[in-house]
């Protein structure tokens, strides 16, 4: 069984986060919580609930997902699989066993959790979500011939192909970045329909228009930058 290491990224995610750790399957080795300057109890929760804890000042998802990769690349004990994570209880931990699965039993590079209508509890999803989702997986089936049909933060990926993937985006546009260079490096990849429910707390991107706008921006910038490379 190769080594599991689950990173989830957080900002004041005190009232979900010991759920989201508590539910993560036996079979990961570690998890660790990047705080992103969380102003909550969400570093003592998270401890309490046996994570690894981590601080990222920078604000920022691409930040926090970066800080811990600098982390995993320190130990001496190779990670051979990275799960990341939201720290809202929105996706459901449990089911981190069949995002890894293809990984482990089919030697597929990447795994995303496709957030599919008839596994999303009502709301979970916003409007402005559900069409960036859709309007970002077209344009990369155009351009990239791709079969995504979201971008959904639960996700696999094999170690060394994420550090071949050389990721540098700091804020909104992680999730499709990495998509991107994996369809431009040809990487095997994999998409399982998840359960989706309604966050704990209030979104830092949906929930916000500001948030809506930046990351839907950051998105189509990836799309384009990539397309005409």
């Amino acid at each position: 069984m190769p080594i599991i290491k689950v990173i989830i990224p957080a900002f004041n995610e005190e009232g979900s986060i010991k759920h989201v750790i508590n539910d993560i399957p036996d079979i990961v080795d570690e998890v660790i919580v990047v705080s992103n300057n969380s102003t909550d109890n969400t570093e003592k929760n998270a401890k309490g609930s046996g994570a690894t804890v981590l601080v990222e000042t920078q604000k920022g998802y691409g930040y926090a997902c970066l800080k811990g990769m600098d982390y995993i690349a320190q130990q001496e004990k190779k990670a051979g699989i990275i799960v990341f994570l939201d720290g809202d209880y929105s996706d459901y931990p449990e089911e981190l066993v069949k995002i890894v699965n293809p990984i482990i039993e089919d030697n597929v590079d990447f795994v995303v959790g496709a957030r599919v209508k008839e596994l999303r509890e009502k709301g979970s999803m916003t409007l402005p979500q559900i069409f960036g989702n859709w309007l970002a997986t077209s344009l990369m089936r155009l351009f990239f011939r791709s079969t995504f049909t979201d971008l959904g933060p639960f996700r696999a990926i094999k170690y060394s192909k994420l550090l071949d993937l050389k990721m540098e985006d700091k804020t909104y546009g992680w999730t499709v970045e990495m998509q991107l260079k994996a369809l431009k490096q040809k990487f095997t990849y994999r998409e399982i329909p998840v359960n989706y429910r309604n966050r704990i707390g209030v979104s830092k991107v949906s929930g916000t228009i500001k948030g809506a706008i930046f990351a839907g921006v950051k998105i189509l910038w990836w799309i384009f930058k990539y397309s005409f490379r």
